[in-house]
């Protein structure tokens, strides 16, 4: 799976949940979040057990989403109401 799949797999927008935010998909942990952990040094081994039920993959999906914001590209669209 390329990263674009697995972050269009793993990362939602939706306006009902956390106001709009990108987040895991089924869950309510914004992006930012795992973001914010793992540049406080969390592993992702860490995080799975903090975040549960996020998986390695939606982390390194929060990875390839950050990437392409600093590269100002955004690829995630909302959920259709």
């Amino acid at each position: 799976m390329s990263n674009k799949e697995i972050m269009e797999r793993y990362i939602g927008v939706d306006p009902k949940i956390q106001q709009g935010r990108p987040c895991i998909k089924g869950t309510r942990t914004p992006v930012y979040v795992i973001l914010e952990a793992l540049a406080t040094g969390m592993s992702i081994d860490q995080i799975k057990e903090e975040f549960r039920p996020i998986t390695a993959e939606a982390v390194r999906a929060c990875i390839f989403y950050a990437a392409l914001l600093a590269d100002e590209q955004e690829l995630v669209s909302e959920i259709p109401a």
